[in-house]
C-alpha cells in the first residue's frame, strides 16, 4: 500500500521523485555547509600564514562566488531529477545561463580590481592615487559586464551581430561628437599610469601654478597660491610642459648682489669667500659657487650658487632671509657697502 502511494503521479512526477528530488537538495545543502565551508575555513587560514596575496584573494572567490554557487547548484540538480513542463524547462535553462554568465563575470571584475590593487602595491603609490583610479575601474567594470551581456544574449540565440553593427556605427558617430571628450579620457589614463603628478603635489603649467586636489576622468582641479579652484581639462595637462615641485629632491637657487665701483680690491677678493661661509654655516644647503660675475652699470655683480635640500618653497624661503641677513652682517663688520642705483656726473671745466 505504501508502495502504491509512492507511485502515484502528480504534475508529471511520482511522489517518489519528489521526495528524492526534496531529500538531494537537503543532502547537497548540507555537503556545502558542512564539508566544503570546513575545507575553505582550513584553506583560509593556511592562505593567512604566506606572504603572498594571491591565495587570499583566491580564498575570496571561493567564499563569494563558489560558495553561493554550489547553494544554487543544489537547488539545481533537486529539480533537474523532477520532469519538467517543456516551457519550464527552458526557463531552468535560461536561468543556469543566467547564473553561470554573472559568476563569470563577477570573478573577471575582482580580478580586474585585484590586479589594480596589486599594481599600486608594488608601485607603492600614495593612498590618494586610487581615488584617482575610481573612474578607471568603474569604466573597466561597464565594459565587462557589457560584454557578459552581450555573450548572455548570443547563448540565448538571439543575434547579436545586428547589434554589435548597430553599436559599432553608433559608436563611430558618438566618437566623433565627443572627440575632446575621448581624448580627456584617454589622457586620465595617461596621468593615472604614467603619474607625472598625484593628488598633493605642487605644480606649475604655464603661469598657473596650486596643488592639486582632484584627478578626474575628465577634468583636473588645482587650488591656486590665491585660494581659487583652477580647473584644466585633462588634454591640457598632457599636452602641457608640467613642472612638479613635489618631486624635486633639492632646490636650486641663483641670486646676485652687486657692491659699489668704491669697493678695495683686496674685499672684492674676499666676497666670494665670505659668501660661502655663511652659506656653509646655515643648515640644510649645499654651497655650489661664488664668483666675481661682471662690471655692471652702477655695481661690481657677485653671481651666487647654492642648493636648498629640500623641496618646501617655504623652507627655501627662510634660508635665503637667513643667508641675507648673515651676509648683511658680515659686510657691516668689514666696511663692504652694497651698491644702489647711482649715476656719477664728471664736469670738465674748460
Amino acid at each position: 500500500m505504501n508502495m502504491e502511494i509512492l507511485e502515484q503521479v502528480y504534475l508529471g512526477n511520482r511522489i517518489l521523485d519528489y521526495i528524492i528530488a526534496f531529500l538531494t537538495l537537503i543532502f547537497g545543502l548540507l555537503f556545502v555547509k558542512i564539508i566544503i565551508r570546513s575545507i575553505v575555513r582550513r584553506l583560509k587560514k593556511l592562505a593567512e600564514r604566506t606572504d603572498t596575496k594571491f591565495d587570499d584573494f583566491i580564498i575570496k572567490i571561493l567564499e563569494k562566488i563558489g560558495l553561493p554557487a554550489l547553494y544554487i547548484s543544489c537547488f539545481y540538480l533537486s529539480a533537474k531529477i523532477l520532469t519538467m513542463p517543456s516551457g519550464a524547462d527552458a526557463l531552468f535553462n535560461v536561468i543556469e545561463l543566467v547564473v553561470i554568465t554573472f559568476f563569470s563575470a563577477r570573478i573577471v571584475v575582482m580580478l580586474a580590481n585585484w590586479s589594480i590593487n596589486s599594481y599600486l602595491e608594488k608601485k607603492q603609490h600614495d593612498p590618494t592615487v586610487v581615488r584617482s583610479l575610481d573612474g578607471m575601474l568603474w569604466v573597466v567594470k561597464l565594459l565587462i559586464w557589457s560584454l557578459a551581456v552581450i555573450i548572455l544574449l548570443d547563448n540565448l540565440g538571439y543575434k547579436v551581430s545586428t547589434l554589435i553593427a548597430g553599436l559599432g556605427i553608433g559608436g563611430i558617430a558618438v566618437a566623433i561628437a565627443a572627440q575632446a571628450l575621448l581624448k580627456d579620457f584617454f589622457s586620465y589614463f595617461s596621468i593615472v599610469f604614467d603619474h607625472p603628478f598625484k593628488i598633493g603635489d605642487f605644480i606649475i603649467i604655464g603661469d598657473f601654478m596650486g596643488t592639486v586636489e582632484y584627478i578626474g576622468i575628465k577634468t583636473t582641479r588645482i587650488r591656486s597660491l590665491g585660494g581659487e579652484l583652477v580647473i584644466f581639462s585633462n588634454t591640457d595637462l598632457t599636452d602641457s610642459r608640467v613642472r612638479n615641485y613635489r618631486l624635486m629632491e633639492k632646490r636650486r637657487v641663483l641670486f646676485r648682489i652687486g657692491l659699489t665701483y668704491q669697493t678695495p680690491l683686496n674685499k672684492l677678493k674676499e666676497t666670494p669667500e665670505i659668501i660661502e661661509q655663511v652659506i656653509k654655516s646655515v643648515k640644510d644647503t649645499a654651497f655650489d659657487r661664488a664668483h666675481f660675475f661682471s662690471y655692471g652699470d652702477f655695481s661690481l655683480i657677485f653671481e651666487v650658487v647654492y642648493f636648498v635640500l629640500s623641496p618646501d618653497y617655504n623652507k627655501y624661503m627662510d634660508i635665503q632671509q637667513e643667508i641675507n641677513f648673515k651676509i648683511k652682517e658680515e659686510f657691516e663688520k668689514r666696511g663692504i657697502e652694497f651698491a644702489y642705483l647711482t649715476q656719477t656726473l664728471f664736469v670738465t671745466k674748460q
